[in-house]
C-alpha cells in the first residue's frame, strides 16, 4: 500500500505539484478517499492548465513582436 501512495506522489512531483497539494493527496490516499483524490487531482490539472495558457499567451506575444519587427524593420 505504501508503494502506490509513493507512486502518486511521486508522480505529482514529477507534475511540478508541491507542498500542500502533496500532502492533501497523502491524506486523501491514507484516508482512502478515492473520490475526494480524484477532485483533487483535477484540481491540480487545473492549475496546471492556467500555468500552461499562461505560458501561451507570452509566447503569443512574442510570436506577435516577431512579425512585427519583420514587417517592419528597423533603419
Amino acid at each position: 500500500m505504501g508503494q502506490e501512495r509513493d507512486k502518486i506522489l511521486l508522480n505529482m512531483k514529477d507534475a511540478g505539484c508541491k507542498g500542500e497539494a502533496l500532502e492533501k493527496a497523502e491524506q486523501l490516499y491514507e484516508a482512502g478517499d478515492t473520490e475526494a483524490l480524484l477532485r483533487h487531482f483535477r484540481k491540480c490539472r487545473c492549475v496546471l492548465m492556467e500555468e500552461l495558457h499562461e505560458c501561451q499567451r507570452k509566447v503569443d506575444r512574442l510570436d506577435y513582436l516577431i512579425r512585427q519587427t519583420k514587417a517592419n524593420p528597423m533603419q
